[in-house]
């Protein structure tokens, strides 16, 4: 998923670097009402976590592969505004220091695996999770549905910057067809492993998921009410 240099022309590199300043200021502000004892030291290991796991390829098809891209992992566990700032921090990290992706394109790389991955998957999250049971348990499935849209969604971004900047002359019909095949795919791992990961944490610790606060709040609140009328 990341976009080399040369990928997109001039003028659409420039558009999707004022795109992600812009979002990237915008979640400065917003993290301050993210970030507190529990989400500042979580947005470190959410960062390094997807990271490392974006260094890890599984094949997709042949001579194609794919990787976990992480934007809904990240807001679920530290809040939209916080997870976009470390899907910021990886990128920049993986551009300067690992050439993965290119510096030019930087600005569409943070909007394609950042901007587009975290709001999609925080809203995508915060949708299944009002439809499912108002339990913690439902934390994972929740967060795995919202890993299955962003991949395909971040991967159709793409073509639609590439149907207005692509610097190849390839059919945008093609180019989406199999951009959504392989992505599909890469959806769903991404879904098993945000499942596995949101799960693991439920488990010992639900309170330190930004996304299951508001399910635990209810439970306190049913438990302080059932004690109160007993």
């Amino acid at each position: 998923m990341h976009v080399p240099d040369g990928f997109l022309d001039a003028p659409t590199s420039i558009a999707t670097g004022v795109v992600a300043a812009v979002a990237v200021g915008v979640a400065l502000k917003g993290a301050r009402r993210e970030l507190d004892d529990r989400t500042a030291p979580m947005a470190g290991l959410v960062a390094a976590f997807i990271f490392a796991t974006q260094m890890i390829n599984f094949p997709v098809g042949v001579g194609t592969s794919g990787h976990l891209l992480g934007g809904a992992l990240a807001a679920i566990l530290v809040g939209p505004f916080t997870g976009l700032l470390c899907m910021t921090c990886v990128l920049i990290v993986q551009s300067l220091l690992f050439a993965d992706g290119g510096i030019t394109a930087l600005g569409t790389n943070i909007d394609l695996m950042g901007v587009t991955t975290v709001a999609l998957g925080w809203l995508a999250f915060v949708a299944a999770r009002a439809i499912l049971p108002k339990r913690t348990s439902s934390v994972a499935p929740a967060a795995a549905f919202a890993a299955l849209l962003t991949v395909p969604a971040s991967a159709m971004v793409f073509v639609l910057l590439y149907s207005l900047g692509g610097t190849a002359d390839i059919p945008i019909d093609t180019l989406a067809a199999a951009m959504l095949g392989v992505h599909l795919v890469v959806g769903a791992g991404e879904a098993v492993i945000t499942f596995f990961a949101i799960a693991s944490i439920v488990a010992v610790r639900p309170d330190l998921i930004y996304g299951a606060r508001p399910l635990i709040a209810r439970r306190e609140l049913e438990v302080r009410v059932s004690e109160a009328s007993a």
